[in-house]
């Protein structure tokens, strides 16, 4: 957890009131179509790059088997290739976030996921206490929408946000899409808002997949976060 002491906001134990957890991307889990990568990480973290601007207390939760981990006793890679959004994955990813949290928390939490870390994001909500919002960057929430338009083989151990049921209308959600995103167009979000009519999305003109999160996060945030 970074510090930031002079940003904290308290409730009356101490705790932390506020709390930003992001969750990143997908990473690199194919080399080609046809070979699995040995180590899914990216060379670009953008969520922790988004988090390093977020003036609130904040959390970097690492996806299973990422971060150099790929070859511990227990990952496998199905888990970032046609199950990286899978019960699994997402009971994991709950269990770290409230291995860090005191007992009985009361944190308002905020779930921030870039790209596929969205796609998370919005499976983890119903299933950790405490969050009040959900923001996704450049996020494939119709994962099946997703892996047709770029002709991949569907992702069979996969949950797919977009055939669930709503996410609870007391979840603030806000999706944001670059309008020059040609990795994760439209098209893969439209079926996730048809069945959650209280979300919020918001399309940034001259954005694209990578350009420009990072640069304008803080801006992004002051605009969003109430």
């Amino acid at each position: 957890m970074k510090e930031k002491q002079e940003n904290k906001e308290f409730g009356e134990n101490g705790e932390i009131r506020d709390l930003h957890v992001y969750l990143e991307g997908d990473g690199r889990p194919w080399l080609t179509r046809h070979e699995v990568a040995s180590d899914p990480t990216g060379r670009d973290l953008l969520a922790l790059r988004l988090m390093a601007r977020d003036p609130v207390e904040s959390i970097y939760v690492g996806r299973p088997c990422y971060h150099g981990f790929a070859a511990d006793p227990g990952c496998r890679p199905w888990l970032w290739t046609h199950g990286r959004y899978s019960s699994e994955v997402i009971r994991t990813l709950v269990a770290a976030i409230r291995g860090i949290l005191p007992p009985r928390s009361q944190s308002r939490i905020t779930l921030i996921g870039y790209s596929g870390g969205g796609v998370l994001a919005i499976l983890m909500a119903p299933n950790l206490e405490g969050v009040v919002q959900v923001i996704t960057i450049a996020a494939n929430l119709d994962t099946d929408a997703w892996t047709k338009y770029h002709g991949y083989s569907p992702l069979s151990g996969s949950l797919n946000p977009a055939r669930l049921a709503p996410l609870d209308g007391g979840i603030r959600q806000l999706h944001l899409i670059g309008d020059q995103d040609a990795r994760v167009p439209l098209t893969s979000v439209t079926t996730y808002l048809a069945r959650n009519p209280k979300a919020t999305l918001r399309i940034l003109p001259g954005f694209d997949h990578h350009c420009c999160w990072a640069e304008q996060w803080p801006d992004i945030l002051r605009d969003l976060v109430p």
